[in-house]
């Protein structure tokens, strides 16, 4: 005889997606009854061990982050590259190494740890959540398939577990990951940029040496570009270390080699690498999958959502995977939890989850496009890399760039402040110059006179996460794009009110704001009042222009300025000025 159970939300899938789906639901309303169906028995392998200091702040509200830092994982501080045209090795850092502090761990979730990551062993990482989750009240099943989705239309009825039992629920989340099992069974098409589709090939390597050693378990990963596509090298803990590649599958196919042969070559080539794994021994767990970018049609149904990989992935080389699950995993919570109360329209619940999630995966491919069309280290790709620029219709002129790359919008993920994808402006920024070779001006290096532009818009609504609900903000609207009247995008906007002269709004900010903010915050609040400005410039929301008559801030690409009591016409001749608060 056939069993069923009913649940309030049923999760196929006990990756990071679905975990962070069910513990941040049973966080906020206990009494939701939650189901997690997973096909394997985990611990279990599984790539995609380099985070973003967003997912840290995921893993707090979840309530879990004590449990991952009690694991040990080493701390991410950035990433050193080979990557770019002038093939040169340069750092990516969410903190400079300079500002680092040597903490006792396990530590706390405050301070600069709220601006670091981790890199994680994945069987591990994933089991604490696993387990998480299932101390949060959630119901986990594990080596259990979803053999077969039943719906009416767009609305699933059910599904065929393989111990025999039916499962019917409220809501459905599908974090099943590559096998997107809802998507399918739903007729879900999706895009796959033709020119993005890679393979990855990875081991596990015991006692290879640690290429940087900072401070009390901290490092950078290690991103090596080769002729034929980049390897990565990210220590997980005291003695292993994943080591991978990523190559085109094409490519692959035209060498004629097994994934081994190709994958103890490529370590070969690459000195760094090959150097660190002198002394070291492989697990001999060699794998190879397909690495493709794609995103779905749309990632949600009349009862069902998409996150995680199974609504779409961005080539690793921008380490965003594990950030878009974990976000992804808490926007689906959120809605849900805001459809169970009933307060705001079902219809846009949706469509905002739909909406802003698209476009920050769109954003993520965007940016992958970007990087791969400009590494000039990557000599046996010529006419792949032209290919991907042209697919996607690339100027590679720094300002040409960089309207491409924010058409999607900065204000997908988080209404209050700036982010393209994962990324803060200013690291955009910094990327653009470093794999170009060229300097991308700031707007307030490039104009002095700055005037708000709110014509011809439609007023709609914008949603904010905050608390376990779903904050209805009020927007501005023209075509796509969306300004917020909310955060560092309001304070702006108030300022431009006031002053349209850049040494006064400085002025302004530097005497009137600041000094409400508590000192140590001061720098992160006025790069993102400059950020705020720099997207609203670059989507038309503010009109800029150069009056000769009028000074403008001299400094260059990620400079700004200085934080001081000095006036701010002589604070605008300083060139040296502290770089933006990085997130990568």
């Amino acid at each position: 005889m056939t069993q069923s159970s009913h649940y309030d939300v049923a999760i196929i899938g006990g990756g990071p997606s679905g975990t962070t789906v069910a513990s941040i639901l049973r966080k906020y309303d206990p009494s939701i009854r939650v189901a997690i169906f997973e096909k394997e028995k985990f611990p279990r392998e599984h790539i995609g061990e380099s985070q973003l200091p967003g997912v840290c702040y995921v893993l707090h509200e979840m309530g879990a982050w004590d449990k991952v830092e009690a694991a040990g994982f080493p701390i991410k501080i950035g990433a050193v590259l080979t990557w770019g045209a002038a093939n040169e090795t340069w750092d990516f850092e969410f903190l400079p190494v300079e500002d680092y502090r040597d903490e006792p761990r396990p530590g706390q979730y405050k301070g600069q740890r709220t601006r670091l990551a981790f890199q994680v062993d994945r069987a591990i990482y994933d089991n604490i959540l696993l387990r998480h989750a299932e101390s949060m009240g959630a119901e986990v099943f594990e080596e259990v398939r979803v053999d077969r989705i039943d719906a009416d239309g767009d609305r699933i009825t059910g599904f065929a577990l393989s111990d025999g039992r039916t499962i019917t629920a409220d809501h459905y989340v599908d974090g099943s990951g590559v096998f997107s099992t809802i998507r399918k069974a739903m007729g879900v098409g999706r895009w796959e940029p033709e020119q993005l589709r890679n393979i990855a090939i990875w081991d596990y390597w015991q006692n290879a040496e640690w290429a940087e050693r900072i401070g009390v378990g901290a490092t950078r990963i290690q991103i090596r570009s080769l002729p034929h596509g980049w390897m990565w090298f990210i220590p997980l803990g005291p003695t292993r270390t994943s080591i991978g590649l990523v190559c085109p599958s094409e490519h692959y196919k035209r060498l004629g080699k097994s994934p081994e042969e190709l994958y103890l070559d490529s370590i070969a080539m690459q000195p760094m690498i090959s150097g660190l794994t002198a002394n070291a021994e492989r697990e001999n767990l060699l794998e190879s999958c397909k690495d493709w970018s794609h995103l779905a049609d749309r990632l949600v149904g009349e009862n069902w959502f998409l996150v995680g990989e199974s609504a779409g992935f961005a080539d690793p080389i921008l380490s965003a995977g594990m950030n878009i699950a974990h976000k992804m995993g808490l926007d689906a919570a959120y809605t849900i939890l805001e459809l169970r109360r009933g307060i705001h329209e079902a219809d846009w619940l949706k469509q905002r989850y739909n909406d802003s999630n698209r476009i920050s995966i769109s954003q993520h491919i965007a940016f992958a496009q970007f990087w791969y069309s400009s590494n000039g280290c990557l000599t046996d790709l010529k006419d792949h890399c032209a290919a991907i620029a042209r697919e996607g219709g690339l100027p590679l002129s720094p300002d040409a760039a960089w309207g491409w790359l924010a058409r999607g919008g900065f204000a997908s993920e988080n209404p209050e402040m700036s982010f393209f994808g994962s990324f803060n402006v200013a690291t955009a920024k910094g990327v653009l110059e470093r794999l170009l070779g060229e300097r991308s001006d700031y707007c307030f290096n490039k104009y002095n006179e700055f005037k708000l532009d709110v014509s011809n818009v439609t007023h709609g609504a914008v949603g904010h996460l905050k608390n376990g609900a779903i904050e209805k903000v009020p927007c501005y609207m023209r075509g796509e794009a969306s300004l917020p009247q909310v955060g560092f995008y309001k304070r702006v906007m108030d300022t431009l009110a006031k002053h349209s002269d850049i040494v006064q709004i400085i002025q302004y900010w530097q005497q009137e704001l600041l000094p409400t903010i508590p000192a140590p915050r001061r720098e992160f609040f006025y790069s993102n009042l400059l950020m705020a400005l720099e997207a609203m410039v670059t989507e038309g929301w503010v009109k800029a222009k150069r009056n000769p008559r009028k000074p403008v801030i001299e400094g260059g690409q990620a400079k700004m300025v200085r934080l001081s009591s000095e006036s701010a016409a002589s604070v605008a001749a300083k060139p040296d000025a502290p770089s933006y608060e990085r997130n990568y």
